[in-house]
Parts: structure tokens; C-alpha cells; sequence
């Protein structure tokens, strides 16, 4: 580099107008990563940025219409106003984000992270009850938004199952909604019906959140899963533009990774390599739709080997049994497994294996394999525990209490263990 790191990065932020905070956001690198590249190279701190961060910076500086693409954007209001739905402060799809605001909403998930990591506590909900109303049986998705409510000091009422429930008697989803809005202060719904969540949210003005709609979408885990691709490139000292994604299994039924695609498609340049059994590819409509956003590459595969290659990111998912016949089943083989053999086989080292969990650990299954569990490449656990402090955010960001989470922390009394899980990789520590 002809001139001192500094100076060139210091020079980028100025003729973009930009914040140290949001130039990190913009170039998908941690604030903190910047702080050390922005230091003088005698101090002891001081860190070499990637030669991928500054070819990239490079590449912004010297062409015009990058300039004005990553030039500050003027955003007024408080983030809940700007991805609101018809003017109420809910989260029913990943459609109401742009790429500016889901990393705003990632910079309050990064504030959060001590208390997620069991360092700090917060009361800022203390008083609010949330209402988590499962139409459909979750252990995941339940027990992480009632925690990530309750680190924050809040409260909640749970219910799941609809044989036993009042709409099990005839009540109206609208009926439903209204009369639990007189008792909670937010909503979080998972419902078997695609576009019931919608139907639930246009009969109140409290938050209500998505937690999965049938075949339709499951926001909340899409954003944790962006957040941990950020968060793992970031660790790699990757960009999220230009990556190769490689997304396989059940790709009709997943509403996971419909609605993850739609936001990975907010970044440029992205490969996207979808692998699915004959009858399970991926919808077209949410093809069509990523197609439309950013310059983007996107195959389809029907064999593992001939997505796989220079993958960044492999993201399994399980076949949704729950949603169609057996007979459909027919092309799900051993052959579609992701296990050591395959990633070893096809994968780089630094590949990230992800999924959005459950995921059939039985003999014979043929979904991600339990023989990857000891390799630091496998991210499932760290992408589960990336659901608290997103979920934290989202709450925070609906209520509008993102502001006072911050001066709100105080240590925490108990003694928490340093790493979750025994098998659990060094960088995975809980400090």
C-alpha cells in the first residue's frame, strides 16, 4: 500500500461521509476490527487489515458509482419506524429490511452480547409480558424468544398445541389476536398456514412477530443466520459481497431458507448454489425475486458434488416430513447427507457448515451428520446461540428501548460456565 493504512483508511471514510460505525457496517467488518486498523502502526494494538477489506475499499473509492452506492444514506426516525408494516411496529417478513437497516438492527444484537453471554443483565422490559403463541409444536424457537424476552427483564405466557385451543372451538384468528392483546404486550406466532401470522397482525397494534407461517417464512431465524455468517466472515476476515453460498435439502418446505435468501440478496455479487431432490427445488417466485436484487449468480444442482466447490457457507436443511406426502421422498438419499467425508471431499478449510436446526440425527436420515460435531467448521451451535441476542434486538428495536440497553447493564451475580458445550471450539468462548 503506498500510503500508511490509516491515512488510506481514513481518507475513504471522509470522501464517503461516513462514520467509523457505519464505514464497518458498509465494508461488513466489526467495529472493533476497524479500531485496530484505524490505529498508528507503532501501537501496540495496532492490526494489518485483510488484503480482501482494502482491495475492496480500493475498489469503492475509485469507481463513482460504488461511491454513491456505499456514500452515507440519510436515515431519520428510530429503526422500528423504518421497517414498520402499514404503520405498525411488527416483524411479519424479511421484505421490510434493507441492507442499511438489518445491519443497524445487528449493531443493537452486537450491544447485546454480554447479556446474552451471561456477563451483564438488563430490566429494560421489566413490566412488559410476552405472549408466545405456537399453533405448531417448537422447542427452538419457543425457549429462544422467551429467553432472549426475559434477559431483558420481561416476562412471558406460552402456549403450544392447537388440538386443546379456543380456535380448536371456532374462534377466529382476528377474535383470537384481539383478546390476547389485552393480556401481553407483545406477540410472537408460529402457525401451520402460510400468511396466518399477517391475519393475526392486522387485528392489533401490539408488535407481533413471525415465527414461522407453514411453507412461508421464519424471519427471526433468517436474521440470526445472516448475523452469523457476519459474524463468522468477520472472525475469517471475509466479505459477505461476492461470497458463494451453497443452500441444500428440502428447499420447497423450507421456510427457513426462503426468507434467508431473500436477505443474503440485499449484499452484491452472491453466488448462490441451491441442491435439491427433484420436487424440492426451491420456489421459483423467490428465485425470480433474488434474481431481481444485486448482480447474483444462481444455480441449481440435484447432486451434492456439483454445488459443493468453493463454497463459503454450506447451509443444510432437514426434509420437512410435516408438510408432504412420502412419496415425494423418493430422491432424498444418503447421497444428499453433509458429513466430514463430503466436506473434507469438496469443502475448503475455512468453509461454515450451518443449520437451522432441528436436525435428524437417526441412523439412516440423511440430514446433517453428527460426525462433524468436533470440527470448528461446524457453526450449528453458535448459529443457535446467535438466536438470543438477535431476538434481543428485535424486541428492543419493537418496544423502542434499544437506546437504553447499554447504560442499563449491570454484572450478572451467578458464576456461568466459559464454554456452553464441552465439544465447543476455543474461539467459541463465552468471553
Amino acid at each position: 500500500m503506498a500510503v500508511a493504512q490509516q491515512v488510506f483508511l481514513r481518507d475513504a471514510m471522509r470522501r464517503l461521509n461516513l462514520t467509523r460505525e457505519i464505514f464497518a457496517a458498509r465494508i461488513g467488518v466489526k467495529r472493533r476490527a476497524l479500531d485496530t486498523w484505524l490505529l498508528p502502526e507503532g501501537s501496540q494494538e495496532f492490526r494489518t487489515m485483510p488484503e480482501v477489506v482494502q482491495r475492496f475499499v480500493t475498489e469503492i473509492v475509485e469507481n463513482q458509482h460504488l461511491m454513491e452506492k456505499y456514500a452515507q444514506v440519510v436515515q431519520t426516525g428510530p429503526l422500528r419506524d423504518r421497517i414498520a408494516v402499514e404503520g405498525k411496529h411488527q416483524l411479519l417478513s424479511v421484505e421490510q429490511f434493507t441492507r442499511e437497516s438489518v445491519e443497524e438492527l445487528f449493531r443493537v444484537a452486537d450491544q447485546m452480547q454480554p447479556i446474552a453471554r451471561r456477563q451483564k443483565v438488563s430490566r429494560v422490559l421489566e413490566g412488559a409480558v410476552l405472549g408466545n403463541l405456537f399453533f405448531e409444536a417448537s422447542t427452538r424457537t419457543r425457549v429462544s424468544f422467551g429467553a432472549a424476552f426475559s434477559r431483558l427483564g420481561g416476562s412471558v405466557c406460552d402456549t403450544t398445541g392447537f388440538t386443546f385451543s379456543s380456535m380448536a372451538k371456532g374462534e377466529s384468528i382476528y377474535d383470537t389476536s384481539r383478546v390476547m392483546s389485552g393480556y401481553v404486550d407483545v406477540m410472537v406466532i408460529r402457525h401451520p398456514e402460510q400468511g396466518s401470522v399477517a391475519e393475526f397482525a392486522k387485528a392489533t397494534n401490539i408488535p407481533v412477530v413471525n415465527g414461522g407461517d407453514g411453507a412461508g417464512e421464519h424471519p427471526s431465524q433468517a436474521l440470526l443466520d445472516l448475523y452469523t455468517i457476519l459474524t463468522e466472515f468477520s472472525r475469517l476476515g471475509k466479505l459477505l459481497d461476492g461470497a458463494h453460498i451453497a443452500i441444500t435439502g428440502d428447499l420447497k418446505y423450507g421456510r427457513t431458507v426462503h426468507s434467508l435468501v431473500k436477505l443474503l440478496a440485499l449484499y452484491k455479487g452472491l453466488k448462490f448454489t441451491l441442491i435439491a431432490p427433484p420436487g424440492l427445488e426451491m420456489p421459483q417466485d423467490v428465485i425470480d425475486q433474488v434474481a431481481k436484487q444485486g448482480n447474483h449468480v444462481i444455480e441449481q444442482y440435484s447432486e451434492l458434488a456439483d454445488g459443493l466447490k468453493g463454497a463459503d457457507v454450506i447451509y443444510a436443511t432437514r426434509v420437512q416430513k410435516e408438510r408432504f406426502a412420502d412419496e415425494q421422498m423418493e430422491g432424498y438419499t444418503a447421497d444428499f447427507q453433509i458429513n466430514k467425508a463430503v466436506v473434507e471431499r469438496y469443502c475448503a478449510e475455512d468453509v461454515i457448515v450451518m443449520h437451522p436446526l432441528p436436525r435428524d440425527s437417526r441412523e439412516g436420515a440423511h440430514d446433517l451428520s453428527v460426525d462433524l460435531n468436533p470440527d470448528p467448521r461446524l457453526a450449528i451451535f453458535r448459529q443457535a446461540d446467535n438466536g438470543i441476542p438477535v431476538r434481543m434486538a428485535i424486541f428492543a428495536v419493537l418496544l423502542g428501548v434499544e437506546n437504553l440497553v447499554q447504560h442499563s447493564m449491570r454484572d450478572v451475580t451467578w458464576s456461568p460456565p466459559s464454554h456452553i458445550g464441552p465439544e465447543d471450539a476455543v474461539f467459541h468462548g463465552m468471553y
